[in-house]
């Protein structure tokens, strides 16, 4: 039977005020940063081979905050160079934000497509584009495809002999991981993936024999709203958990009850000081380009 609840992706507007707090109660930003500007670097000398010009896609780049960490290290590993730079977002506020804040990036040039990643895929193709990409990032984006398999197969295809794609998600052993294994048929039945992990996104790796490597990225959530009835900050916060519009009008009583019971067992967050601290470790999966 379909599931009656909505996806919150179809709610651009409670989406972004839902990711906002996300963000505010949550390490993830930080954990990120950490990884881009203690092991990226490394990731990032590797590509490109002297190149005078680099080709970067940033698939679901959001507000770009995340991809400007980037361009710092890329700017310092090839100083040199110029960035041609696709950026796929198809959010219209996360764009607005991102063209705000990247004016004085002389070395860059942007090319922005409001678009999802499905969209991209079919606009290359018509357009017989062969130009191949020295990097590409999708950052928590995966949730947002109909077949993570094509979509990984077809961005990893445009990489450049010596490129690199990285793809960064929840691990699969993280709260985001027991929630979505225990409500899967329940909370993410639309079309879209939502509830993927690097689990997922390894084995399917793995089934094709392509290499990788992958790091993880400890994080965690401050989730204590979600206990309280009615606050709306907790129901935000529940939205974003479930990826449902809506989720405590929406879901039934049991199916909420069920939920709020796994959210606080220790297989998803532990309790200190009186708050309730979600597992959100993240996980950085480095692809390489076929050989």
């Amino acid at each position: 039977m379909a599931s009656p609840l909505r996806s919150l992706v179809y709610d651009d507007n409670r989406y972004h005020k839902a990711f906002q707090l996300f963000l505010e109660r949550s390490s993830e930003h930080q954990c990120m940063k950490d990884f881009i500007h203690n092991i990226l670097p490394d990731i990032l000398a590797s590509i490109g081979n002297g190149k005078p010009h680099l080709n970067v896609i940033g698939v679901g780049s959001g507000d770009g905050r995340i991809d400007l960490e980037m361009f710092s290290e890329l700017h310092q590993k090839h100083p040199g160079a110029m960035v041609d730079y696709e950026v796929v977002e198809p959010s219209s506020q996360q764009l607005h934000c991102y063209k705000g804040s990247c004016s004085d990036l002389d070395y860059i040039i942007f090319k922005w497509n409001k678009m999802t990643a499905i969209e991209f895929e079919k606009q290359w193709k018509l357009k017989e584009i062969t130009k191949k990409i020295d990097f590409i990032h999708m950052i928590q984006m995966l949730y947002y495809v109909n077949d993570v398999e094509a979509t990984i197969t077809f961005f990893r295809s445009l990489l450049a002999p010596n490129g690199k794609l990285l793809i960064i998600l929840v691990s699969g052993e993280s709260g985001w991981g027991k929630l979505w294994q225990t409500f899967r048929g329940q909370i993410c039945a639309c079309e879209i993936a939502q509830c993927t992990t690097t689990a997922d996104v390894k084995s399917i790796l793995d089934a094709g024999g392509v290499q990788y490597k992958s790091y993880v990225l400890p994080s965690q959530m401050d989730i204590t709203e979600c206990f309280t009835e009615g606050d709306e900050s907790g129901e935000l916060l529940l939205d974003f958990l479930t990826e449902v519009d809506h989720f405590s009008q929406t879901a039934s009583p049991q199916l909420k009850a069920d939920v709020l019971k796994l959210l606080r067992d220790p297989a998803c967050s532990r309790e200190a000081d009186g708050k309730v601290v979600f597992n959100n470790n993240l996980e950085v999966v480095v692809v390489d380009s076929p050989r």
